[in-house]
């Protein structure tokens, strides 16, 4: 049992949309994501997803609309629901969601992260 240092873990991270996992539990993972300009449209068929915005802020687009996150805010998006993050800026992101969900979901592309380095 040991604290996690959330900046520290950070500081480690040099590029963007490429997910490291800095904790688990009961079948879940805490992933630590810098996120910039804008990912691709997808969804998860089995899994919700939790966003968590530790620094910065960007958009959580929807087929149906758009919310804006700052720092201190978090979405769930629901399983099935199509959506796509965009940050005009770097941003510091916390997801929390299965340990099966693959980033893209139901789009493979390269940004498909099939395998997360631990952090």
């Amino acid at each position: 049992m040991n604290k996690i240092n959330i900046k520290e873990k950070f500081g480690l991270i040099n590029d963007f949309w490429n997910p490291r996992i800095a904790a688990e539990l009961n079948g879940q993972q805490v992933k630590l994501v810098k996120f910039i300009g804008p990912f691709v449209w997808h969804s998860h068929e089995n899994e919700d997803e939790m966003f968590m915005v530790v620094k910065g802020s960007f958009d959580m687009e929807f087929r149906d609309g758009t919310v804006k996150l700052d720092e201190g805010e978090m979405i769930v998006v629901p399983r099935g629901v199509e959506h796509r993050p965009v940050a005009e800026s770097e941003v510091w992101v916390v997801l929390f969601e299965p340990a099966s969900t693959i980033n893209t979901g139901n789009v493979v592309d390269e940004k498909t992260k099939r395998v997360l380095e631990s952090i």
